[in-house]
């Protein structure tokens, strides 16, 4: 059974939860790191970041909830979280798909990658709606479930960047 699919509201909500949890985590940072944090942003999408997804969506068959992510968020870098997760914006996405096209992914509807960590793992969404992650830093790994839905996904990055204030 598919999951709900990701609302636009649920994304504008944890956009602006991760901002003030950012500010937290960055303020206190090099005192407890004895560093200066990097840029921690989520950006939020503009008219240039919405042309990239409308370019997208001609280019490949994107699943639904990566085109709702992307008409609110532009991208997400986030260096000080764990090894740190980055959400690419539509243009990367799109490089991407033209260098590797989509990934296919046990069986499921072809995935594009959207996401990285720090170590180099990749993140694909499948038609499905489910996430998956590398088990290597490489396009031809094997990929494991990594959430049930973008929403989780999510989820499980602020949860990340709340277990570090």
């Amino acid at each position: 059974m598919a999951a709900e699919r990701l609302a636009a509201g649920w994304v504008r909500s944890w956009c602006e939860r991760a901002e003030v949890a950012l500010a937290k985590l960055v303020e206190s940072f090099e005192e407890r790191h004895g560093f200066p944090p990097g840029q921690n942003v989520v950006a939020w999408a503009t008219d240039e970041s919405h042309q990239a997804t409308d370019e997208l969506v001609e280019l490949t068959p994107i699943p639904s909830d990566l085109t709702t992510m992307y008409w609110v968020i532009g991208e997400v870098s986030l260096p000080d979280v764990d090894s740190g997760y980055f959400v690419h914006s539509a243009s990367v996405v799109a490089r991407h798909f033209r260098e590797n096209g989509a990934l296919q992914i046990n069986g499921e509807e072809p995935a594009l990658v959207f996401a990285s960590d720090g170590g180099g793992h990749l993140f694909a969404l499948a038609g499905s709606g489910r996430v998956w992650r590398s088990t290597t830093a490489s396009w031809f790994a094997q990929f494991d479930l990594n959430a049930a839905s973008l929403q989780e996904f999510f989820e499980g990055l602020a949860r990340r960047i709340n277990s570090q204030l």
